[in-house]
């Protein structure tokens, strides 16, 4: 067993505490008020929403889930959902087959694989963002099939087209979260698949049909009626004052990366899906400009939350906690007694000074 002084939160304040572990937590002992000597323990990241990484894609299947979940490991992701582009169901499949062996046995410095987020490719041509147009109607046995080879853990669909507010109780009831996105339905359409068993949103403002006051859109319905929603806090698929309204609407709002290839990677040109993007700065983009995923880590995400005034343990209950409880995961995403010794260690600047993953050390 192991043991980390460090300060952690109990009781909505910072407070120095001893915590011993091994692959989980297995005893807290607070002895006092915050010491500003020592670093910040928080438990690990929990990304929804993950493309690729360290010059990979998750359709590019081979080996590049190692290389995706070892560069977000870095940055204190300690599990994520490897999620698809839409494709034909050949490379997807591919990609599926390719994840297997990963999401089965995690190795030391990676991230573990919860299993996958199948961001279309039932959406609609009408709000692809940077998705390429392979879009089609859902159906249970494509779906059924994939999730045999790895569970699917969320599904993208875009309720107003083909029969995919029929499908929507079907996915529940195989215990996967449906989101909503990539998705121009109305106002009434959003509320009627919430109705039906749709469970989030993706992305939220983007890549979905927008509030105005007399047509509310698909955000509207979000902003009025969602328990849960995604949001990427890179600034700039975001303004930080849609930001903090959907804070005051949303009582779940969690955030994602929705990262590409380009994490943790210079400058340059990087693949999503069968898609070309350039990475400049901080923003990814098509040829045409439009935003296609990020090259944000969770680490800078939080930093930039607490930008806009969110407090450390409001921002890490929406990067761990919150998406944890979105896909029934009752042992990761939260600092407790039993739970996987999932934990970020983090400086006076907030930055990384330490990841441990299920108990071990990562070493980069």
């Amino acid at each position: 067993m192991k043991t980390i002084k460090a300060n952690i939160f109990h009781e909505g304040k910072l407070h120095e505490a001893y915590l011993s572990y091994s692959e989980k937590i297995n005893k807290i002992d607070i002895s006092g008020k915050e010491n500003p000597a020592l670093t910040t323990l928080i438990p690990g990241f929990i990304d929804l929403h993950v493309h690729g990484g360290g010059g990979c894609d998750i359709m590019e299947a081979g080996n590049s889930v190692d290389t995706i979940s070892k560069t977000h490991a870095k940055f204190g992701t300690t599990s994520f959902l490897a999620t698809t582009m839409t494709a034909p169901f050949d490379e997807l499949e591919k990609s599926f087959k390719a994840m297997k062996e990963t999401f089965a046995s995690r190795s030391k410095n990676q991230a573990r694989v919860l299993g996958v987020h199948l961001e279309g490719p039932f959406i609609n041509s009408e709000k692809l963002g940077a998705q390429p147009n392979f879009t089609r109607e859902g159906t249970l046995k494509e779906i059924t099939h994939l999730h045999k080879i790895v569970p699917i853990k969320v599904i993208t669909l875009a309720p107003e087209v083909f029969n995919h507010l029929e499908l929507i109780p079907e996915l529940k009831k195989m215990g996967i979260v449906v989101q909503i996105g990539h998705t121009n339905g109305t106002y009434e359409q959003g509320v009627t698949a919430l109705h039906q068993g749709a469970k989030s949103f993706t992305h939220l403002f983007n890549a979905m049909s927008s509030f105005q006051h007399r047509a509310p859109g698909m955000a509207g319905a979000a902003l009025a009626h969602a328990e849960y929603a995604e949001l990427i806090p890179d600034l700039h698929h975001v303004h930080p004052g849609a930001i903090k309204a959907a804070l005051r609407c949303i009582p779940n709002l969690y955030f994602v990366t929705d990262s590409t290839a380009a994490t943790g990677m210079p400058d340059g040109e990087y693949k999503l899906g069968s898609q070309k993007v350039h990475k400049c700065s901080s923003g990814v983009r098509l040829a045409d400009g439009t935003l296609a995923g990020s090259s944000l880590t969770m680490d800078l995400a939080y930093r930039n939350l607490l930008t806009l005034g969110l407090s450390p343990i409001e921002i890490s209950r929406k990067l761990s906690e919150i998406p944890a409880e979105l896909i029934g995961i009752s042992n990761r995403g939260s600092i407790k007694i039993g739970n996987f010794a999932d934990l970020v260690l983090l400086d006076n600047e907030n930055k990384i000074s330490s990841v441990i993953i299920e108990g071990e050390e990562c070493d980069f």
